[in-house]
């Protein structure tokens, strides 16, 4: 058995979904259903970009008695900011809500997955950073992006950031994936175009990254290719944001995820974490900046990458690790070879003779 056959075992899709434009209205009907059931509050959680947005807030039609909270996006969630959430809820006694709904991009819906579990799960949240570790069925929640392409809102992970271990790693587990999903590409319309551009890319990459992948499957393989054939038609002509390919890309965001739900990421999200955990970047622009020194591994998909970012006109961070101390390059090396999964699944078991700590240096030197 090796280290791959030890993770995904059995793959579990969202419950159900709706997509089109308007498909925000159907929220009311389904809370309505679900406070039908038992406790009637819900808690939201909603990314803080919104936070004076009165025509979204509207649209969640929050009642008496439910609980909004806003999730900041200047840092990606950490196992510390999740328990304090859970915290806050406890202290509250808000701690069955009839529903969780996770309303923005991937931090607000990995925070409510994370949430979810934890109110149903004891213990902290650095304790389920792993695979299978959640034992106990999750709140029922619903995933509503308001922005494509991490496809947090079809995955079984929700990943955060130890500030004390320095490990970035999520709960993987088949009660962390939504119970429901709500695709409305008009949430879309308001992203700033570079971060769409980014975000976006987190599709294609999940994607190039299992399609080269050794743990693969004939269903995960589908949903990949056909995530990047959607990818080529939102980012290889024209305006990436038109509301045609606004709707196409966030179809792609959701395939994606169920596509990497059945295998692993590869070479490029290691890296990306080291950016993130030492250096502070965002996930999604952080993938991009590792695509600079990922051309030998992936050679054709570098090429059509860097495509994509020269007709969309979008600019990737460069010299992010000119003149950076020993020590830090040192940080970057572990917070990246500590993923064994992924680095297996792209290079093999002897992923360590081709990663020594040379070569590693040498590819964020690239960035």
């Amino acid at each position: 058995m090796t280290i791959l056959d030890t993770g995904v075992k059995y793959a579990r899709n969202v419950g159900s979904y709706t997509i089109g434009s308007g498909s925000i209205s159907e929220l009311r009907f389904l809370l309505d259903r679900r406070r039908a059931l038992g406790q009637g509050y819900v808690v939201f959680f909603v990314d803080d970009f919104f936070k004076n947005n009165e025509a979204l807030l509207g649209k969640l039609a929050p009642a008496s008695g439910d609980e909004v909270l806003f999730v900041s996006t200047i840092e990606e969630p950490t196992v510390q900011s999740i328990d304090e959430f859970v915290s806050l809820l406890r202290s509250q006694n808000l701690i069955e809500p009839c529903a969780i709904v996770g309303v923005g991009g991937g931090i607000a819906m990995d925070t409510a997955k994370a949430v979810a579990n934890l109110l149903t799960n004891p213990g902290s949240a650095a304790s389920y950073q792993g695979w299978d570790l959640v034992t106990n069925p999750a709140v029922y929640k619903i995933a509503i992006p308001t922005i494509s392409g991490t496809g947090a809102e079809a995955t079984r992970t929700c990943v955060m950031t130890n500030k004390d271990s320095g490990l970035k790693l999520g709960m993987n587990s088949d009660h962390t994936v939504y119970d429901q999903v709500i695709l409305d590409p008009d949430l879309t319309i308001t992203v700033p175009r570079e971060q769409y551009f980014y975000t976006g890319m987190d599709a294609y990459i999940h994607c190039i990254e299992s399609l080269s992948g050794s743990y693969r499957n004939p269903i995960g393989d589908a949903f990949s290719q056909q995530t990047i054939q959607l990818c080529r038609e939102v980012f290889g002509i024209g305006d990436m944001m038109a509301a045609e390919n606004r709707s196409k890309l966030m179809v792609a965001s959701y395939l994606g995820g169920c596509a990497i739900a059945t295998s692993y990421v590869g070479l490029v999200h290691p890296l990306s974490a080291g950016l993130s955990v030492v250096m502070g970047y965002h996930h999604c622009v952080a993938n991009c900046i590792a695509m600079r020194a990922v051309e030998e591994f992936y050679p054709a998909y570098f090429s059509e990458f860097w495509r994509f970012a020269e007709t969309q006109e979008i600019d990737i961070p460069a010299g992010v690790c000119v003149g950076l101390s020993d020590e830090k390059f040192d940080a970057l090396f572990n917070a990246t070879v500590v993923h064994e999964k992924p680095l297996t699944n792209a290079l093999g078991e002897g992923f360590r003779r081709i990663l020594s700590k040379e070569k590693v240096v040498s590819l964020f030197q690239k960035m």
